[in-house]
This record gives structure tokens, C-alpha cells and sequence, in this order.
């Protein structure tokens, strides 16, 4: 009597959940294939994914789970049985690479319906499967997408309505709900009025609104409402990849006439898009509403440029500021500061450029119109693609021609990003550019002098111009780096 060999099976029903590809229905199969080819099936090596894509292997958990197992040192499993070898990947990249790994192991994927012969022609059979199924997915994604293309030009609704709309049960498109609405125009209306993000989503908070799901408002979700065109009766679709909060290419992104009625009028809208494009903001930056002082968040460590922290206390009564990281024991020197001499610093850079003192400033690009964050992400990517395909060729899947063709086209569209990542903006007027800062220093330093504006509103005008200011602890004085969007 021959001794069982163990298998494992991986059962996944994707994103359409077809009634034939039913969990049930594969473990079924699978536990049939193995009484028939004397295969041990133990329950802890069945693994199985509801609803998922087989795209891309990184969203699969169980599917990691199964080849983290197929590689450990026990060896706990010889075969892996599924039911097609589309449940096994769509995309023939990894298809390809998981198999060559899992071969690498002595570990051999069985499609229980789509029985291969060995040999290199098996092989050949098995590809043309893999290329049928990658395409199948492909073009299906690409109909959908077009139904979906041709609805959104046609005024078609497709998704949830936004805060300020409901759909009545019956009814084709959304209509107006006055509640939700005030706190639409209150959001446009406020950010036009100079507030940021962040401070218009805690004054909303303290008043007890919520966000359509019943979430408390945040800084990402007054941004998504005021550049949301559906608030000017349009609709739009495509606007970014599932998941991600990077935009498409704005040749990507239909955007048709819709037949809701809007909330804000098209000149208030495109006022805030111009606004949005050339307010530059740095990366990590605290909005206004939560500081304590105008200098808060902007005021940084000589030594190691965090940033320093306000309070007051008994032996401070006027106000301080220090590093955090100096209370910490980052670094032994203190970097600390009066509020008063703080200040004072401000008032007299201030007063000396107004006065005609040279001083230097930065042009800045907001990454609204320069997303490099999705290009880098598409560069890693590409790495990632580039090492597959040398591994296919050292697993002799791929002849020398293949991958250096593959490696070619790699090389290309990698060229291409980086060619994006790199692409400066067309040259500016430096001196009109001054011109236009200057006047810009003059008003806010009489905001930020005024004694009866906020803390909010200091800081919210002083954040226009100011980047940081670098405090020296050792020579006692600051620099402050200017820019202008």
C-alpha cells in the first residue's frame, strides 16, 4: 500500500462570487481529487478567501499564509490542489513567480479541472492557461470599466451621494438635504475666508456634526468636500484607484453634467480649485486650531529641527518655548526660548525686509499638481516587476531573449517615471514673484502685531509665507525661510 502524500488547497471565490465557484463547491472537488490520487488533505492546510481578487497576490492573506507554509523548514504539504488555476492567480507575472518558488521547494500546484500532462509540452498548455486567465480578467475589468465610462458621461449615478444629498428609496437621483448642506457651504465658505483643514474640522466637531458615514470630520475629509464637483451638479468618476488617496491622471477622470441640483455655485467652486492648486502646504504640518501659540509648529530646534513646544508654569509665567525632544534626552543641549524674545525675533525680520533688508525666498510647487508620491509608488513597483522577471529566467521559465525584451520595456517606463519624479515647472518671474511676497510680508505682519486677532488667525497668516523657523541656541538667533506658492 503506497503512503499518502499530504496536500493543501486553496479555495478562493472572487469579486463576482459566481455560484460555481463557491467554497463548498471547490473543497468538494478538491477532497474528491484527493481520495482518487491518494492524497491526505489535513484541515489546517485548507485555505480559503471569500470575495477577493486574484490580481495581486499581496491582498491575499491566506494565500501568503499558504506560501509562507509551502517554505518553512517542516515542509508540511507536497501539493497544492485548486480548482482552477485562475483561483490560483489572474495575473501571469505572479503566477509564474509563485510557481517557480514553490518548485524551488518540491512543492507542485495542481488544477483539479484542468489536468496537464509533464513535459515541456504541459508546460506550454499550462501557460497558454495562465495568459487566458490573466486576459479573461483584464477584459472584463476593461468591459466593466466601460459600462461604467459610458454611464458616468451620461449624467449616470454610480456611488453613494455626498454629505448634503440623499436619494429618496425610488428615486433616480439625489436631491438636497438642507442640514447637510449648511455644513457644506460653511466648509467652502470658511476656507475662503483664510481657515485651513484641520481648523474647520474641529469647529464643526465641537459643534457635534459628523461626516456622512457618522465619523468626526478631519482634515482629509474637508479637503475631499471642496474639491468634490459634485457640490456644482457634476458627477465624476474615476477619480483615484481603489484604496488610495492619490489621485488619477486628470485625463483619467470623467467628469459629466449631472441632474442633482448643486450646492455651491460654479464661481464659488472654481475660486477654491485655484486656491487649493496654488496653497502650498509642507508635508506634516499641524493645523492652526490645535496650537497654543502662532509660533507653534513652525518654531524649530536648532539641533535637531523638531519642533518647540509652548507652555506656561510658575517659573515661565510669560511663556516658553523647548525642544521635546531635548526633555527626552535626544540631545543634551536645550533649545530654548522666551515667548517674548520668539516674538520680538519675528517682528524685527519682519520690519527689517519691509524696510529693504535683501532676503531670500523659495518658489513652491504644491503636490496637488505634482503627485510624486503615486510615482514613487509606481517605481516600486517596477523594481519589484524587474526582479521577477530575472528570477523567471534563472528558473529557465523565461528564455534569455524573453527577459531581456521583458527587461527592456521595464527599463522604459522606469525611464519615463523618473523622467515625471524629475520634470520641473516651467521657470517664474523671480522679481514679480518678490513683488508679490512682499506685499503678502506687509499684511500679515499686521496681523500677527495685532494684538486683538487669535492665536488662529496669527498663525494661519504667518503659515502662508513662513516654512520654519531654525532657532540657534548658541548664537541666539533664527532663520526663517520664506516661500510663496
Amino acid at each position: 500500500m503506497s503512503i499518502k502524500k499530504t496536500a493543501a488547497v486553496y479555495i478562493r471565490v472572487s469579486t463576482d462570487k459566481q455560484e460555481e465557484l463557491s467554497p463548498t463547491s471547490q473543497r468538494r472537488m478538491a477532497e474528491d481529487y484527493a481520495k482518487q490520487h491518494n492524497l491526505f488533505i489535513p484541515e489546517e492546510y485548507i485555505f480559503i478567501e471569500n470575495g477577493i481578487s486574484g490580481r495581486k497576490a499581496d491582498k491575499r492573506p491566506e494565500f501568503l499564509k499558504m506560501i509562507a507554509h509551502a517554505k518553512s523548514d517542516t515542509h508540511p504539504f507536497d501539493t497544492i490542489l485548486v480548482w482552477k488555476f485562475s483561483r490560483f492567480a489572474r495575473n501571469q507575472e505572479e503566477s509564474i513567480f509563485y510557481k517557480s518558488m514553490l518548485s524551488k521547494y518540491n512543492v507542485n500546484v495542481v488544477s483539479i479541472s484542468e489536468p496537464i500532462v509533464e513535459g515541456q509540452f504541459g508546460k506550454l498548455i499550462e501557460r497558454i492557461i495562465e495568459w487566458w486567465d490573466e486576459f479573461y480578467s483584464v477584459n472584463l475589468a476593461q468591459e466593466v470599466r466601460r459600462g461604467m465610462e459610458e454611464k458616468a458621461k451620461r449624467g449616470g449615478y454610480q456611488a453613494t451621494t455626498p454629505l448634503g444629498y440623499v436619494r429618496p428609496v425610488g428615486s433616480e437621483y439625489p436631491v438636497i438635504e438642507e442640514k447637510e448642506a449648511a455644513i457644506v457651504r460653511h466648509v467652502f465658505s470658511s476656507y475662503l475666508k483664510g481657515s485651513d483643514f484641520s481648523s474647520i474640522a474641529r469647529k464643526l466637531n465641537e459643534k457635534g456634526y459628523t461626516t456622512k458615514r457618522g465619523n468626526p470630520f478631519e482634515l482629509r475629509t474637508i479637503k475631499y468636500i471642496l474639491a468634490n464637483p459634485f457640490y456644482t451638479g457634476k458627477i465624476r468618476w474615476n477619480r483615484a484607484p481603489h484604496g488610495s488617496y492619490h489621485n488619477n491622471p486628470d485625463e483619467d477622470i470623467i467628469i459629466a453634467a449631472g441632474k442633482h441640483e448643486p450646492i455651491i455655485d460654479e464661481d464659488t467652486f472654481q475660486t477654491v480649485q485655484e486656491k487649493l492648486k496654488h496653497e502650498f502646504r509642507p508635508a506634516g504640518r499641524k493645523g492652526t486650531a490645535i496650537t497654543k501659540h502662532w509660533l507653534c509648529g513652525v518654531l524649530k530646534c536648532g539641533y535637531c529641527r523638531s519642533s518647540l513646544t509652548y507652555f506656561q508654569d510658575a517659573k515661565h509665567a510669560q511663556g516658553n518655548f523647548q525642544c521635546y525632544k531635548y526633555a527626552k534626552g535626544v540631545h543634551r543641549e536645550s533649545c530654548s526660548i522666551s515667548r517674548i524674545k520668539a516674538e520680538n525675533m519675528v517682528f524685527d525680520f519682519f520690519e527689517g525686509v519691509l524696510n529693504g533688508d535683501s532676503f531670500t525666498f523659495q518658489v513652491e510647487q504644491n503636490d496637488i499638481q505634482v503627485n510624486k508620491a503615486a510615482i514613487r509608488k509606481q517605481l516600486q513597483a517596477l523594481d519589484k516587476k524587474l526582479k521577477r522577471a530575472k528570477e523567471a529566467y534563472l528558473a529557465e521559465i523565461d528564455t534569455l531573449e524573453e527577459y531581456n525584451e521583458n527587461k527592456k520595456n521595464l527599463l522604459k517606463e522606469r525611464e519615463q517615471l523618473e523622467s515625471e519624479l524629475t520634470h520641473k515647472a516651467a521657470p517664474v518671474n523671480l522679481e514679480e514673484k518678490r513683488d508679490e511676497l512682499l506685499i503678502k510680508l506687509k499684511d500679515i505682519y499686521e496681523i500677527i502685531t495685532d494684538e486683538n486677532l487669535t492665536t488662529q488667525e496669527k498663525g494661519d497668516a504667518l503659515r502662508k509665507v513662513v516654512k520654519q523657523i531654525i532657532y540657534d541656541k548658541e548664537s541666539q538667533t533664527a532663520s526663517i525661510e520664506l516661500f510663496i506658492s
